[in-house]
């Protein structure tokens, strides 16, 4: 007897089986949930572990609790730049389910310029909504060949800065705030007469910035791998970086004798989260921000943690420096933006001069 066989048969069964393999899988993974968190320059390493550590607690919980279910997936996604720049991005559409940027005013501005978040997003979470705090501080050659050791110094004739654009740039604004205030400390008479000592000499700091960058890792870029200027003025958390990884170029990160306690601030985008259906897991992985698990993360990255335990534990890595608040110095955000940063305010004065200077 003849037999035929049919070569097709075989393959067409086992693809068969797998078409129907591949369907249940489908129905028992649900597909991963996007949340885009658009956040300022110097928090992209910070930020890649957060996700990492965030995401693992997650499927931790739902592996030691398997009644409850597993999690659906996320999928994590990162937006960095100039706070202010990214601000804007916000307000023009991009569709951020939560923030993290350097200034509470750049949250107020999205709130108040297209409502995509609730007007009293700072009592949404702990400290005002401020999970973490640095502040500001320099970074020079080896040996400190032009003797920088306080924000003085950086006005002296002679000594070129790397310092990014406060119109663009959340850190740039802490950094001219520090300095406003060393300088406004240091001069003598009643507040008028200190507050001309300092806008004059913001006019000779920044009259000696050689590179005005949009952002605070653009600036980093700038001093470090361009080799640009005698001092970087910047973030704790980015000197501290290019302290560990950037050994060979023997960079010196120095500490003024006062700065500012710059507090970066987290929201929940309420309009795009309600409408990506991500609001409450929005929540959770903000809140996540103060458990001590990721304040060691924030920690470990340079930013100074908000948790009294886990700042004990890394209390080697910040040294103690006489440090004054917005509120104690300036007032609230609403008053410094529009004393110092709103258009014709002190910030466009002392860029005026510099202009004049580099004609």
């Amino acid at each position: 007897m003849k037999i035929t066989r049919t070569p097709l048969s075989i393959p067409i069964a086992v693809l068969a089986a797998l078409f129907a393999i591949f369907l249940i899988s489908r129905e028992a993974a649900p597909p991963a949930t996007a949340l885009l968190h658009v956040s300022f320059d110097p928090t992209r390493e910070l930020l890649a572990d957060i996700n990492t550590a965030f995401v693992r607690r997650r499927e931790g919980a739902s592996a030691d609790a398997p009644a409850a279910g597993a999690p659906a997936p996320i999928d994590i996604r990162q937006s960095h730049g100039g706070s202010g720049k990214q601000a804007r991005a916000v307000i023009d559409g991009l569709e951020a389910d939560v923030v993290s940027l350097a200034l509470a005013h750049d949250i107020d501005t999205i709130s108040e310029s297209s409502g995509r978040i609730s007007a009293d997003w700072r009592d949404k979470f702990p400290h005002g909504a401020s999970p973490m705090t640095s502040t500001v501080v320099f970074i020079v050659r080896e040996g400190n060949p032009k003797g920088i050791k306080d924000w003085s110094d950086l006005a002296r004739p002679g000594v070129q800065l790397v310092f990014p654009n406060p119109k663009t740039s959340g850190g740039a604004r802490w950094s001219y705030l520090a300095a406003w205030g060393f300088a406004a400390e240091q001069a003598t008479g009643d507040a008028a007469e200190r507050d001309r000592g300092a806008a004059a000499f913001m006019e000779r700091l920044l009259a000696n910035v050689a590179v005005m960058d949009t952002g605070a890792r653009s600036a980093t870029n700038t001093f470090v791998q361009r080799g640009v200027g005698d001092a970087l003025v910047g973030w704790e958390s980015d000197a501290r970086l290019v302290e560990e990884q950037f050994k060979d170029r023997k960079l010196e990160l120095v500490y003024p004798s006062v700065s500012i306690v710059a507090e970066p601030c987290v929201a929940v985008v309420d309009r795009v989260a309600d409408k990506h259906g991500t609001t409450d897991i929005a929540r959770e992985y903000l809140a996540f921000l103060y458990t001590d698990e990721a304040q060691r993360i924030i920690a470990a990255h340079g930013f100074r943690p908000r948790s009294p335990v886990v700042a004990s534990e890394y209390g080697g890595r910040f040294p103690a420096i006489r440090q004054f608040t917005l509120e104690e110095r300036f007032g609230d955000w609403a008053s410094v933006h529009k004393r110092h940063f709103a258009p014709e305010g002190t910030l466009d004065a002392a860029m005026a001069a510099r202009a004049e200077s580099t004609r």
